[in-house]
């Protein structure tokens, strides 16, 4: 911007900036002034308010926090099938994470580009904050989002958890990410009308993001260390948001020890929705038949023990249970009373089918569900007498997963 100063003994007493030719021969006494120019120019702006300079600039000056080897694509070669065909692709479109797009990833949180988050199975691979925002940027993320991804990560890469063994299943599962407390709503997580579905673009990227990591840092490739069967679409990311704000029920994290203010992420190894349809029973008692008869299929109806689940109970169920007073404990208690019965009843060859608990148990009552094995929650649109059951792989008792809950920390 054109600045005319005047100084008098060494020091500025009076300045003009931009260019308005009366003023400025009004200012200097000098008329006429800037033959050939314009009689006004509107001053410019610092460039440093470009958003794409910006970046720029701070790639340049701060790329130093960077340590992630650089990759240069040819001059004619297409961006987008040059990161499919390196690999760092889960099939679909993924977004070049340049300098300028990872440093922005980064403003999403205060910890360190070099501060160690996960050693990520199956290569055992160490994490850090900078890979993960280099994943998030692929997996088309935005920067608040970045807090839920790696605690969603360290979550996946416990013990407990099993990522490794989840990987290496034939089974269909892989993890699904339910986010509790205040970060949802910051971040703009959808937790109500298709919230299983596409739309949210929070809820589609930080699952995918999730399995970026595992993929691209720890080698979880399919037809390598991932050995599914048939797999799900759920494994391109599978993410959502309880729905705390108009729930009868205390949220999921709340109900596992954490404080409403507190954010989380509960990793659960899982798969579905499977339907669970009934839009005639009015009564607590008959819908919490109908859930226990669907709950009965999962994994197989002579199974019992070796698999956990999931209930999300949309707003038009949840009324049944909320007008009548019932928690979630008296809806588990209830449950388990309909599905605990002898070991006969899920004997091996019961029904004409091979698939069934061993002879040994015969006599023994059992339960479908191991304790701490079934849950629910609340999420979903106001409208349909539907609710959904997310079913999980193999559970600790076969050597499995449990379902895992960590804090967000900004």
């Amino acid at each position: 911007m054109p600045t005319l100063l005047r100084v008098e003994h060494g020091q500025v007493v009076d300045q003009l900036q931009g260019w308005l030719r009366d003023r400025w021969e009004e200012f200097t006494g000098v008329a006429p002034l800037g033959e050939g120019l314009p009689e006004y120019r509107a001053g410019c702006g610092s460039r440093s308010v470009e958003p794409a300079l910006v970046e720029k600039l701070a790639a340049r000056f701060g790329g130093d926090r960077l340590a992630s080897r650089r990759i240069s694509f040819g001059a004619e070669e297409d961006e987008f099938e040059a990161a499919y065909a390196r690999g760092w692709s889960d099939g679909l479109p993924v977004i070049p994470p340049t300098p300028e797009r990872v440093l922005r990833m980064l403003a999403g949180t205060s910890r360190e580009p070099s501060e160690v988050v996960a050693v990520v199975p199956p290569d055992l691979v160490p994490c850090t904050v900078e890979k993960i925002a280099v994943n998030a940027v692929l997996a088309g993320c935005r920067p608040e989002y970045l807090p839920v991804l790696m605690a969603a990560l360290e979550a996946a890469c416990t013990d407990d958890f099993n990522m490794h063994g989840l990987l290496a299943t034939t089974f269909f599962s892989g993890p699904i990410v339910i986010v509790n407390g205040p970060i949802s709503r910051e971040i703009g997580m959808n937790s109500g009308v298709n919230v299983l579905g596409q739309g949210n673009r929070a809820n589609s990227t930080i699952g995918r993001a999730l399995q970026l990591v595992v993929r691209n840092v720890g080698g979880g490739r399919p037809d390598g260390v991932d050995r599914a069967t048939l797999g799900s679409p759920g494994k391109l990311g599978f993410c959502f948001a309880e729905r705390e704000e108009d729930s009868p029920w205390e949220p999921l994290h709340v109900e596992l020890g954490f404080r409403p203010e507190q954010s989380t992420v509960t990793l659960f190894a899982g798969q579905g929705p499977e339907p669970i349809v009934d839009q005639l029973s009015r009564t607590p008692e008959e819908l919490i038949r109908s859930f226990a008869a669907c709950l009965d299929a999962v994994a197989h109806p002579n199974l019992a023990l070796g698999f956990d689940a999931i209930v999300v109970v949309p707003p038009d169920h949840a009324r049944v249970f909320r007008g009548a007073g019932w928690s979630k404990a008296r809806m588990r208690e209830e449950v388990n009373r309909l599905l605990t019965r002898p070991g006969r009843e899920r004997a091996r060859g019961r029904g004409g089918m091979g698939e069934g608990l061993p002879e040994s148990l015969a006599e023994a009552d059992i339960s479908k569900f191991r304790e701490g094995g079934l849950h629910f929650v609340h999420a979903g649109g106001k409208a349909g007498m539907f609710s959904g059951v997310l079913t999980s792989w193999v559970n600790p008792n076969g050597g499995g997963s449990t379902p895992v809950t960590v804090e967000v920390r900004k």
